[in-house]
């Protein structure tokens, strides 16, 4: 019988996007709370592929290792 295709909620990410996830979140714990335009430099995402700055960010933020403060910025939880 085989397996029903899993839920969108559980996502399987690619290793690419899991490093970056990796990335943003390293970045966070070693500079504290960040501008996300700060976060992005920090992280190279200038010379990322469009939008993947933002997925890894808001994977992040999902799996809630990151979090959106009061000003704006980003911080780990």
């Amino acid at each position: 019988m085989p397996m029903p295709p899993p839920k969108p909620s559980t996502e399987q990410h690619d290793r690419r996007t899991t490093h970056e996830v990796q990335l943003v979140v390293r970045a966070l714990r070693a500079n504290g709370p960040l501008a996300p335009e700060r976060l992005g430099e920090l992280v190279g995402a200038p010379y990322w592929d469009p939008g993947r700055f933002d997925r890894a960010v808001a994977l992040a933020m999902s799996e809630g290792r990151v979090v959106r403060t009061s000003q704006g910025h980003l911080s780990t939880v």
